[in-house]
């Protein structure tokens, strides 16, 4: 079995209307938020055992808060260049690279990608927005990444800093 977790960045700031959008960090929500949903899949038992960001500041900013959260060494993390801004197929691309040794990964990534690549995956349940900071978890019945799109899929649980507490 393989777990994909996918999370969206955390809130970032718009403080400066003339920052580039890659260069955009966290505000301040988004710096308390990253921990707490870092600590709330800490909770359900399983943490990924591999992180791939996008190389965007507010994407890799909020990998790197998880991955403390976690005890996951943050130069461990991989920095992706397809994931900036990305349409749905690209996801695909990066996880049928992801080694096999690693049975539960976390992409971090943004909108509206992240979320079309989330319901490309399931017809369980319909997600009209992942909001900032949320993880989509699902599970594919395969031992390699390469077949994780034709594998089964089992969604695990769709999590954000304003859903209730589970």
């Amino acid at each position: 079995m393989k777990t994909l977790f996918l999370i969206r960045h955390a809130k970032s700031s718009w403080n400066d209307p003339d920052m580039d959008d890659f260069d955009r960090p966290l505000n301040k929500r988004g710096k308390e938020n990253a921990p707490e949903m870092a600590s709330r899949l800490l909770s359900r038992g399983t943490v990924p055992e591999l992180i791939i960001s996008s190389p965007a500041k507010r994407a890799r900013s909020t990998a790197r808060m998880m991955a403390k959260e976690w005890k996951y060494p943050k130069e461990a993390i991989l920095l992706e260049d397809e994931l900036y801004l990305c349409y749905a197929s690209t996801f695909l691309k990066v996880i049928t690279r992801i080694d096999d040794d690693f049975n539960a990964v976390a992409i971090f990534a943004h909108n509206p990608g992240i979320t079309d690549f989330a319901n490309y995956l399931t017809q369980e349940i319909r997600i009209d927005n992942v909001p900032t900071a949320g993880v989509f978890a699902i599970e594919a019945d395969t031992d390699h990444w390469e077949e994780f799109d034709r594998a089964k899929k089992r969604f695990l649980f769709f999590d954000y800093p304003k859903s209730e507490p589970f």
